[in-house]
C-alpha cells in the first residue's frame, strides 16, 4: 500500500541517532540530494513529451557530446545543493571546473556527481541514474578549491545513486551497509525497501564489453577466457553474460544479483591518453564505497580503489567491482603478470 514503511526521511533520522554529536546536516544535505533526483526522474519519465531529448550539440570535459537530459539534470544539481546551505563547493562531471556555493549559503560539505550516468542510453529508453559522493571540507577552509576534493574514497561520509528505470530506486551509504530507497511517486517520498544488501562471494554473471577483447592486458583476457570455458575450463561454473553500457544499472544489477563488472585499462584507452575509462571522484568512488559496504571488492585490478589519492577532479581509472573471490583472483592475475614483466 502506498505510504506504507520506513521512509528515506526517517531512515536518516534514525541513523544520525546512532552517531554522538551529530548535526543533522548530514541528513538534510541527503535529504535534499534526494528531492534533486525526485525531479530529475521527473524530467527524465517526461522525456520527448517535455522535449527533453536529444543532444544540445555541445561537449562536455570528457570531451562527450551533451545531451538535453545531461545538460538538464546538472541545472537541477547545482541549483538544489547551492541552495542547500550544507554544501561549500561542488564538482560535476559536467562542469571544468569545481563550483563554489557564495559565502551567505555555504555549508561544511563538498559534493561530487555525475548528474545523469549512461546518458548514451537516454535516446533508446534504457536505465539511467544520478551518482554522488560527499565529503567533509577541511576545516578552516575559507575558499574551498580543488585541492580539497582531493581526499581518497574512504574519507566519504556517504554516497549514493539513484536508478531511473521502471521504478526509481535509490541506493544508499552513510558507512554503515548498503541500503536500498524506492519511490512512492504518489506520495513523492522514497520508502526502505531493502537494509544491508549483500553480494554473493561468486559470481554466476560478468559484466564486460567483449568488442575489447583484444585491447585487453593479458590477465583480463586470462580471466574472461576462463569464465566462457564455464563448468569445463578452471572456474568450474557457468557464467551469464551482461552489458547494460549504464554504470548505475550495472552497479545495482550486481547488489541485487550478484557478479562483477569491469571496464578495464587497454590499449585502445592509452592510445587517447586516457588511463582507465571511469572517473575516480563522481562514479568510482560513490559507487565502490557502496560496494564496499555490501561485502563486495572495488579495485583496479592492482589496488583498492578507495585508498587511492587524487590528482584531480576528473581523474580516470581502470575499474573491477563485484564478487569478491573472483576479484580476489582478478587481482591475484594482475600480480602474476606484473612480476612476469619486471622480471
Amino acid at each position: 500500500m502506498q505510504g506504507q514503511g520506513v521512509s528515506l526521511t526517517e531512515f536518516l533520522i534514525q541513523e544520525q541517532r546512532k552517531v554522538a554529536g551529530a548535526t543533522g546536516e548530514l541528513t538534510l544535505l541527503i535529504s535534499d540530494i534526494a528531492r534533486a533526483c525526485k525531479a530529475i526522474a521527473r524530467e527524465v519519465r517526461y522525456g520527448a513529451l517535455a522535449g527533453n531529448l536529444g543532444q544540445v550539440g555541445e561537449e562536455n570535459v570528457q570531451g562527450e557530446v551533451q545531451q538535453k537530459l545531461d545538460v538538464l539534470s546538472n541545472d537541477i544539481m547545482i541549483a538544489t545543493l547551492s541552495r542547500s546551505g550544507h554544501v561549500a563547493a561542488m564538482a560535476s562531471e559536467e562542469n571544468d571546473d569545481i563550483i563554489v556555493v557564495p559565502k551567505a549559503n555555504r555549508g561544511k560539505y563538498l559534493v561530487c556527481f555525475d548528474p545523469l550516468d549512461g546518458s548514451s542510453n537516454i535516446n533508446i529508453n534504457m536505465c539511467i541514474g544520478t551518482i554522488f559522493s560527499i565529503l567533509r571540507c577541511p576545516e578552516g577552509i575559507d575558499e574551498p578549491a580543488e585541492e580539497h576534493f582531493l581526499q581518497p574514497g574512504a574519507a566519504q561520509v556517504a554516497s549514493g545513486f539513484c536508478v531511473y528505470g521502471p521504478s526509481v530506486t535509490l541506493v544508499l551509504t552513510t558507512g554503515n551497509g548498503a541500503h536500498g530507497f524506492t519511490l512512492d511517486q504518489g506520495v513523492g517520498e522514497f520508502f526502505l525497501t531493502q537494509s544491508n544488501i549483500r553480494i554473493a562471494e561468486e559470481a554466476k554473471e560478468f559484466a564486460i564489453n567483449m568488442s575489447n577483447w583484444r585491447f585487453w592486458e593479458p590477465p583480463v583476457r586470462r580471466y574472461i577466457e576462463e569464465c566462457l570455458q564455464g563448468k569445463e575450463g578452471p572456474r568450474g561454473r557457468d557464467y551469464n553474460m551482461r552489458w547494460i553500457a549504464s554504470f548505475v544499472a550495472e552497479a545495482y544489477r550486481i547488489l541485487q544479483r550478484g557478479g562483477f563488472w569491469t571496464y578495464p585499462l587497454d590499449e585502445k584507452l592509452k592510445k587517447k591518453g586516457l588511463a582507465g575509462r571511469l572517473r575516480l571522484m563522481y562514479e568510482a568512488n560513490p559507487i565502490g564505497f557502496i560496494i564496499e559496504q555490501a561485502g563486495g571488492i572495488v579495485s583496479t585490478g592492482r589496488e583498492r580503489v578507495l585508498t587511492l589519492e587524487p590528482t584531480h577532479i576528473h581523474q580516470r581509472i581502470p575499474l573491477f567491482i563485484g564478487a569478491r573471490k573472483d576479484l580476489e583472483t582478478i587481482e591475484a592475475y594482475h600480480r602474476e603478470w606484473d612480476a612476469e614483466q619486471a622480471g
